[in-house]
Parts: structure tokens; sequence; C-alpha cells
């Protein structure tokens, strides 16, 4: 297909604690990636960085930051932030660029190395800020929101506090397979349960940490693709970036109110089911096609929403899915086989990146015990504060 373009490369730096630079991190990332596509980095056309607003200066401006960090050599640079959405922009903007043959060669960079505890506003007085009003006038952090979507889901389908637990026990498993997670080590429903009181119903380890680390991509036209000798390699075939539709009748992060839905029926579709229609719209495939998905579960329940909005199954009905084994690894459709954010944390930047090298991976049949047989279709979804969606559709 004309809109597709080719992953040649994958890299990360592992997730964890580092206490070192992002841009160091960053690198590591970058140059893994290039190591991998078999490209030098003077070939590369141009460099997109996922901002991280935790950087100081550099990180508003991570194109050129990383792009001074590897050596100056004259790559157009680009700088993106979308909150949690900012790699899939990234990458949405390194496509654009190659479709439009402004660049054959694009290296994409996201990396962050986040505070301890969770994610908090920057300082000032903002009150035209939502996410600085939330704090500042009902004290809510990320964990109570996943903490009231957890409650809806139990209140409107039934979901238990160990349906939860079993989507921790799944990504626990498939993180101790993979090299880059920071939490390498199987837990049980058990141990959830036993877990500190977060935001109830949600415990410690229905929640995802916080993190430093980072993810790179080399992505490039298919002609550039075909003349560096790889004949099939893994393709791009969607990237969806949408907003959501008013009226919006369910309260969702950071937002503290919702609109009238007096005057206008709510769409049959929330927010999070049109981020991925737009991706199976662009990408021309439905989700039964799809071999696996790498979701954002910022918490366990998350995950669960996640299924429905993907349209892996009816609403409601995530939790079974679950509990019948199909979303882990060996079932009909695995998610999060990376391990998701429960085994790797929040690096804010670098997460959307990380989903697409997974699917790389996948697609490549090159990742080791945690393999999916025969994978050929791979969805990633996210969404970034203030209506980022965020979605990339990866096929081979």
């Amino acid at each position: 297909m004309s809109g597709d373009i080719a992953v040649l490369g994958a890299g990360m730096h592992p997730w964890g604690k580092w206490g070192r630079s992002f841009v160091e991190y960053g690198t590591v990332a970058a140059r893994a990636a290039l190591a991998d596509a078999g490209i030098d980095w003077t070939q590369v056309d141009s460099v997109v960085g996922a901002d991280t607003v935790r950087g100081g200066y550099p990180g508003y401006v991570s194109g050129a930051t990383f792009a001074r960090a590897l050596g100056w050599q004259g790559a157009r640079v680009t700088s993106v932030y979308a909150a949690c959405a900012s790699g899939a922009q990234a990458v949405g903007a390194a496509r654009a660029q190659i479709l439009a043959r402004l660049a054959d060669v694009v290296l994409v960079v996201g990396a962050d190395a986040a505070p301890k505890g969770f994610f908090a506003p920057a300082g000032g007085e903002r009150p035209d800020d939502p996410d600085w009003l939330r704090f500042r006038v009902l004290g809510a952090t990320n964990p109570a929101y996943f903490g009231l979507y957890a409650r809806r889901r139990m209140a409107l389908h039934g979901d238990t506090v160990d349906d939860f637990a079993q989507v921790k026990v799944k990504n626990a498993a498939a993180g101790a397979l993979n090299p880059n997670a920071r939490y390498r080590k199987a837990v049980s429903a058990e141990e959830v349960a036993a877990s500190a009181v977060v935001a109830d119903p949600l415990r410690l380890l229905d929640i995802c940490a916080t993190s430093d680390g980072a993810a790179a991509l080399v992505l490039t036209s298919m002609d550039f693709a075909r003349r560096h000798g790889a004949a099939d390699p893994v393709r791009i075939r969607a990237v969806s970036t949408v907003t959501p539709t008013y009226p919006r009748a369910v309260l969702d992060l950071p937002d503290i109110a919702t609109d009238s839905a007096a005057a206008v029926a709510p769409s049959p579709h929330s927010f999070r089911a049109a981020i991925a229609r737009a991706a199976y719209e662009e990408a021309g495939i439905g989700p039964e096609e799809l071999s696996l998905a790498e979701v954002y579960d910022l918490s366990t329940a998350l995950e669960l929403e996640w299924y429905e909005d993907l349209g892996l199954c009816g609403t409601g009905e995530g939790a079974k899915l679950v509990r019948d084994g199909a979303t882990s690894l060996g079932g009909r459709i695995p998610v999060n086989t990376s391990g998701g954010l429960a085994s790797f944390g929040e690096a804010v930047p670098a997460q959307a990146i990380a989903q697409v090298c997974e699917l790389t991976w996948q697609l490549r049949g090159t990742a080791g015990a945690r393999q999916v047989t025969g994978a050929r279709v791979g969805i990633t979804a996210n969404q970034g504060l203030f209506g980022h969606g965020s979605a990339v559709v990866a096929v081979r």
C-alpha cells in the first residue's frame, strides 16, 4: 500500500530508575536502533524527538537534543509533545515526512527520567489548565482517576478486584521474559491482594510505576528499505492521533467535569474506541485480523477497558477475556506481550515508541520466549492528556 513505511530498526534502553539524564538513555536507544537497521547515523535525513517536560529546555527540543548528542550532521529535526501519546505523534510526524518525500530515513527517539511517585503538573499558577486545576481544586492524582475507572467497571459490568489482579499476573509473567522490563518477576493474585491500597479498589500492584527508559525506531520509505536489502520489512500501515467529539458524557483524565448531553445524544462509541476505529479504517483491517496488541495499562482495570475499545470483545466482556486466558501468551489474542506498563512503568515520551518496538520484534519473529506464533498484524493503543489519541498498526 502507498501509505506503508518500513521499520528497519528498533532499540531500547532498559527501563528502571537509573539516576542519569534522559539524553543518555535516548542516545543508547538511538544507537541500538541504528545498529539494528544497519544504518549509519550520517544516513539519517531527519530526527523526530518525543519531548519530556522533565528534561529542562533540552527536553522541550528533544529532536535537536538527540541530534546533537549523536553528532550534528545536518539532519532536519522535529520535536513533539502530546503527553503519553508523544511517541505515537513522533511516529506520525516521521511517517508524514517519509510519505511526503521530505526524508528517506527518519530516526524517532523518546526518553525520560521520571520522578519518584505519581506525576504532578509543572509548577506555577495556571487556572486555565485542567491538569493544574484537578490537583489544586480536587487533589486528584492520576491513581484517583484509575480508581474511579475501576469502580465504574465494577458498577456497570460486575468486574471484581480479582479480575483486575489477573491482568497484573498475566503482564508480570510476560515481563519476566523481557530483558528490557524494569520488573522481571512473576506475581500471584495473592501478592496483588496483599499489596497496599492506593486508590480503592486498586492496590499498589494494580498501578504502573514511573520509570526511566528510552525507545527508538529507524523508519524509512519502502523504496529505501528495498535498496537497503530489506525485501520484507515490518511496515507501519496506520497511525491514529484522533481527538474526542462532543458531547463527552464520561469523565476522563485530567478533566473534572463533563459537558452536557442534554441537547445532543452522546456518541455510541467512547473516545478510546474512536482511536482504534480510526486506525483500523486507515489500515483497512478489523480487530479479527490482529495477532497481538500492546495497550496502555496505567492500571489493571484500564487494560480491560482497552480490550473492549479495540473490539477484541463486546462491552463489559473484558474481564471474561482475561479469565479465559485469551489475552495471555499462547492465548487467542495476546495483549501486552512486552509485559506492558505493569512491567515497565511510565517513561512518558518513550512508551508509545516502545510499544512499536515490541510489535516489530513480534512481527519479525525475534521476541524469544514471549514470541506470538505466526504474528502478522499488531496494534498499539494509548492516550495522552487533553484528547491525544494514539494507535499504530504494524504488519508483516
